[in-house]
């Protein structure tokens, strides 16, 4: 392991706005992140595969009343995100080393009130169905910790997986779709972004790629 990467691990361990195995918050943590963590009542969003952190530090930017949660396995892309919102004094932003099967073991039923689903690994292959994030495996897991009626926004260059995940839902009575596009930045709803794109999202754009954008909702039980 590369001098550099241990270093960000080390500071991982002591950036308050890290919750990962190791501390003792990250064994408390479930259930409590806006009194624990965050220390309001501010509504909870959280980023699945946050990578380097550029989408949830740029919500935390634009919007100061809410809370802000970026979920990756990865601690050397965790660090780049954490650091950035500690310099930014970003109080509303955290991390959380984890990994996304595991996700209720960190949220508790009904506590998250936004969750964002940004360029996931599109795993094409039928082998692999169950580890994408669109999956009926880990929408089940979402409808476990999403408060009732909150938002799920999902954001993707693959039309593959869009097109799975648009033919999923549409067999799915448990799933109301509010948005949907196959070109984000030519729809209605551009704006609403404020222009925060992620560092893979300008790569698939510089290709000439198109956006995909979905957002949707649990029709409670």
């Amino acid at each position: 392991m590369g001098r550099k990467k241990l270093e960000r691990f080390a500071q991982n361990e002591v950036n308050p706005n890290v919750v990962q195995p190791g501390k003792e918050i990250f064994e408390t943590i479930k259930g409590n992140w806006k009194r624990q963590q965050f220390k309001n009542e501010h509504p909870l969003v959280v980023e699945l595969a946050c990578g380097r952190g550029e989408f949830t530090v740029g919500l935390g930017r634009r919007y100061p009343d809410k809370n802000f949660v970026g979920v990756d396995i990865k601690g050397s892309r965790i660090w780049k995100g954490s650091s950035q919102a500690s310099e930014e004094g970003l109080e509303n932003v955290a991390f959380l080393r984890t990994q996304i099967e595991r996700l209720e073991e960190s949220f508790a039923p009904g506590e998250v009130d936004e969750l964002w689903i940004t360029f996931p690994d599109p795993r094409p292959k039928d082998r692999d169905e169950k580890k994408r994030l669109t999956s009926p495996r880990f929408l089940q897991l979402y409808k476990q910790i999403m408060h009732p009626g909150g938002h799920i926004h999902f954001k993707t260059d693959n039309t593959g997986l869009f097109t799975y995940t648009e033919e999923l839902f549409s067999s799915r009575s448990d799933i109301r779709v509010k948005r949907q596009t196959r070109d984000f930045y030519s729809s209605e709803w551009k704006d609403a972004h404020h222009g925060i794109q992620t560092r893979y999202e300008k790569l698939f754009m510089d290709k000439g790629e198109t956006i995909k954008y979905l957002e949707f909702s649990f029709v409670p039980d």
